[in-house]
């Protein structure tokens, strides 16, 4: 009766985990639109992020270049904060 106690257990656990997903996130503190853009599983796109806006992105991993050609490889639980044309990871 232990093991399937213990296999409950971990189901519950992986469960109650699978709604707690992470992404990264990005504000733009500009007053003008800024793009990133984003490579995520082999997909390469453009996220416009608007004027204070805050915008939630890869949650799997990716590659970010940011407005001023910078790159970061982001896990996924990152803030890019963009100031002044430029992006930094917080």
């Amino acid at each position: 009766m232990k093991p399937m106690k213990n296999i409950l257990t971990t189901a519950a656990a992986l469960l109650l985990s699978g709604g707690m997903a992470m992404a990264a996130s990005a504000v733009n503190r500009d007053s003008e639109p800024r793009t990133l853009v984003v490579t995520e599983g082999g997909s390469q796109s453009e996220l416009v992020i608007g004027s204070g806006e805050t915008v939630e992105f890869c949650s799997t991993g990716c590659f970010v270049t940011m407005p001023n050609g910078d790159r970061e490889v982001l896990t996924g639980s990152e803030t890019i904060e963009i100031s002044g044309g430029r992006g930094r990871v917080q």
